[in-house]
């Protein structure tokens, strides 16, 4: 599911978003909607998967996490350690199970509109890649 490195075909100001969702249709429409809009998806099951994949270094401007999913953590908890150790990522939650005060970073309630959400993500990956906020 995750590229072990990054696509030698994909230009460099390609905006990359990972999307970490453990429903598969959900992960993969969302992830063929940003694809359209021009940016570059990355699709992770779990958090444990997404935190993996941003420890290798990859370049992401932004994740954008369901909350509840299989593994160790939780969509919050991976916001928290992104915000942490990435604070250069944008990052945004979705969930439809969530108390808002818990995230330390904007939710988009489930169910929401998909090409729209897919649209702000990635105007928001162009805007942090514009003003050089990305490692």
């Amino acid at each position: 599911m995750l590229p072990l490195e990054a696509d030698p075909v994909t230009p460099p100001e390609t905006v990359q978003i990972l999307v970490v969702e453990d429903e598969a249709l959900t992960r993969f429409v969302m992830a063929e909607a940003l694809r359209d809009l021009g940016a570059t998806a990355i699709e992770a099951a779990t958090a444990d998967e997404a935190w993996q994949y941003l420890t290798t270094g990859t370049q992401v401007d932004v994740v954008f996490t369901d909350h509840r999913m299989p593994g160790k953590m939780t969509g919050v908890e991976l916001a928290v350690r992104v915000r942490a150790e990435f604070p250069a990522i944008k990052v945004v939650g979705t969930s439809a199970f969530f108390n808002p005060v818990d995230w330390p970073v904007t939710v988009i309630a489930k169910p929401y509109r998909l090409l729209e959400i897919a649209k702000m993500l990635a105007d928001l990956a162009r805007s942090n890649r514009a003003t050089g906020r990305t490692p």
